[in-house]
C-alpha cells in the first residue's frame, strides 16, 4: 500500500489500535518474571526492581516530549521512532543476563509509551469527523487491553520456555507494528512550526524523574529517608522553575496557559485518580488470586490462571469503546468520564464484599474495566475539545503523563498498605485480608474523587470534530 495516500478509516484505526495494544503489553510483560528476576540477573531484589522502574520513568518522561515532537516534526515520524526504540529495547533484553543492559532495554521499551497519545492525535488529523469519537475511544481502550491480554500471554511464555522468549516475542510484535505504520499510515500535514524547547524538555525530564523515583522506590529506601525526602524536595523546586520558564518563552514544550483551562486542568486531575484506581486492580487483584489458600482468603491460582481470570476485563474495555463514543456524542465526554468513575467505584465496592471465588473477582475486574474503558475514552475527547489542533500531540501526551503519575502513586501507596499488614504463611509473609480490603477502599476513594473532579469540567464539552486535514499528506 502506498503510505502517502489516505487509507480507509478502518485501516487507520486497526493499525493504530494494534500498535497501542503492543505498546501496552510492555507494562505487564515482565510481571511473571518478577519473583525470579534477582536470580536471573544475579542481583538483589531492590536492584532488580529497576527493570520495572526504568520503563515507568521512560514512559512518563517521553509522553509529553514525544507529543510535542510529533506536533512539530510529524506524528507518524515520531511514532516510528518510538516503535523502533521498543524493538531495540526488546532485543537488548532478549540477549542479556546483565542488570545494566536489562534496565537499558526496559527504558527503551518505555519510550514507546508515547505511541498511544500520538495515535490519538493522528486519528484526529486523518479521520473524517464522524469517525473520530469512536476511533479515539478504541485507541484509549488499548491501554487496558494490552495490559490485560499481556499478563496471561507473558505467563504462558515464561512458564513454557526460556524467559528470553518474552522479549523476542515483544521484538517481533514491535517489528510488525513498524511495518504496518510504515506501509499504511500517511504523515499528517498538521504541524507546529517552532524551535524545539530543549531546555524545557530537560527540565521536565529531571523534575519528573526526581518525583517518580522516590514514589516507586520509597518503600525500599524508607519514606523518611534522606534520599526520598531530598528527591521530593528537588522535584518540587525543579518543576516550579520549569513552569516559570515555560510561561516566559514563546514556544514552550507544554503550553501551561492552555493546560490551566478548566476543561484541561480538571480532566488531567481526574486522570491522575483514574490512573490510580486502574493500577489498583492490576497490582492487587493478581495477589489476591494467587494468595495461598492456607491464608483463609487466598484463591491459590497460578500466574497463568490469574492472567486468564483477569483477561476478560481487557476485552470488556474494547467492547465498550463504541458505547462510550455514542454516550459522549449524546451527552458529552464529561458525562462519560463521570459515569466511568461511578462504575469503577461500583466494581471496587463489589469486590469488597464478593471475593471468596475466582468468578467473583473476575466479575469485579470486568466492572472496573468497564468504568476504566469509559473514562479512558472520555479524557482525550475532553482534552482535544479544548486545545488547538496544532497542540493535540503535546496535550494528549501531558494527559497520558497524568495517568502515569496516578499509576506510580498507586503502586507506591497500595504497596505500602500490603507490605505493612502481613501474616506468616510458612516461611513467608503475605498480606492480610484486611490489607486487601483497605486497598479496595482506597481505590473507591480515588475513583470517587475522579468523578468529583470531572464534575468541575465546565459545560457540555463536545466530542472533537475536525476536518480530515491530511488529505494530501506530505512525503517524509
Amino acid at each position: 500500500m502506498n503510505p502517502h495516500r489516505n487509507p480507509a478509516p478502518q485501516v487507520v484505526v486497526a493499525t493504530l489500535a494494534f500498535c497501542g495494544i503492543v505498546v501496552s503489553l510492555m507494562q505487564t510483560l515482565i510481571i511473571p518474571l518478577i519473583p525470579g528476576l534477582p536470580t536471573m540477573l544475579n542481583t538483589t531484589s531492590a536492584n532488580a526492581s529497576w527493570a520495572i522502574t526504568a520503563t515507568l520513568l521512560a514512559g512518563a518522561v517521553v509522553t509529553p516530549i514525544g507529543g510535542r515532537l510529533g506536533d512539530m516534526f510529524g506524528k507518524r515520524r515520531i511514532l516510528i521512532i518510538s516503535l523502533l526504540a521498543m524493538v531495540m529495547g526488546s532485543v537488548l533484553c532478549a540477549l542479556t543476563d546483565s542488570l545494566a543492559i536489562m534496565v537499558t532495554g526496559r527504558a527503551l521499551q518505555g519510550l514507546a509509551m508515547g505511541a498511544i497519545p500520538l495515535g490519538i492525535s493522528i486519528m484526529r488529523d486523518l479521520l473524517p469527523p464522524q469517525r473520530v469519537g469512536a476511533a479515539v475511544a478504541t485507541m484509549s481502550a488499548t491501554m487496558g487491553v494490552g495490559g490485560a491480554v499481556g499478563l496471561p500471554l507473558a505467563a504462558f511464555i515464561a512458564q513454557s520456555s526460556d524467559w528470553h522468549m518474552l522479549f523476542w516475542a515483544a521484538a517481533a510484535l514491535g517489528a510488525a507494528c513498524l511495518a504496518l505504520v510504515w506501509l499504511v499510515l500517511p504523515e499528517s500535514t498538521v504541524r507546529t512550526p517552532a524551535k524545539f524547547d530543549l531546555a524545557g524538555a530537560l527540565g521536565l525530564a529531571v523534575g519528573l524523574s526526581a518525583l517518580l523515583i522516590p514514589i516507586t522506590k520509597g518503600s525500599d529506601w524508607g519514606w523518611g529517608s534522606l534520599s526520598t525526602i531530598g528527591l521530593f524536595g528537588f522535584s518540587i523546586i525543579t518543576l516550579l522553575a520549569w513552569g516559570a520558564y515555560e510561561l516566559r518563552i514563546t514556544a514552550p514544550l507544554v503550553d501551561l496557559r492552555v493546560s490551566v483551562r478548566p476543561q484541561v486542568l480538571f480532566t488531567n486531575m481526574a486522570s491522575i485518580m483514574i490512573g490510580f484506581a486502574m493500577y489498583g486492580m492490576s497490582l492487587v487483584f493478581p495477589q489476591l488470586l494467587m494468595a495461598p489458600s492456607a491464608t483463609g482468603y487466598g484463591l491459590g491460582q497460578s500466574m497463568l490462571m490469574t492472567g486468564l481470570a483477569l483477561a476478560p476485563g481487557g476485552l470488556v474495555m474494547m467492547a465498550l469503546s463504541p458505547v462510550s463514543a455514542r454516550l459522549s456524542a449524546r451527552k458529552g465526554p464529561k458525562t462519560t468520564l463521570i459515569t466511568g468513575a461511578i462504575v469503577i467505584c461500583a466494581g471496587y465496592v463489589l469486590v469488597l464484599f464478593l471475593n471468596a471465588q475466582v468468578w467473583q473477582v473476575m466479575l469485579s475486574s470486568m466492572v472496573i474495566s468497564a468504568g476504566i474503558g469509559l473514562a479512558f475514552a472520555a479524557m482525550p475527547a475532553l482534552i482535544m475539545g479544548a486545545v488547538p489542533i496544532t497542540e493535540t500531540g503535546a496535550a494528549n501526551g501531558l494527559n497520558s503523563l497524568m495517568r502515569a503519575i496516578g499509576t506510580s502513586t498507586s503502586a507506591a501507596v497500595l504497596s505500602v498498605v500490603l507490605a505493612s499488614m502481613t501474616m506468616p504463611v510458612g516461611p513467608v509473609s503475605v498480606p492480610t485480608f484486611d490489607a486487601f480490603r483497605v486497598t479496595f477502599a482506597i481505590a473507591v476513594g480515588a475513583a470517587a474523587l475522579a468523578g468529583l473532579l470531572a464534575a468541575f469540567v465546565p459545560g457540555r464539552a463536545s466530542v472533537p470534530e475536525t476536518t480530515p486535514v491530511a488529505r494530501e499528506a506530505v512525503r517524509v
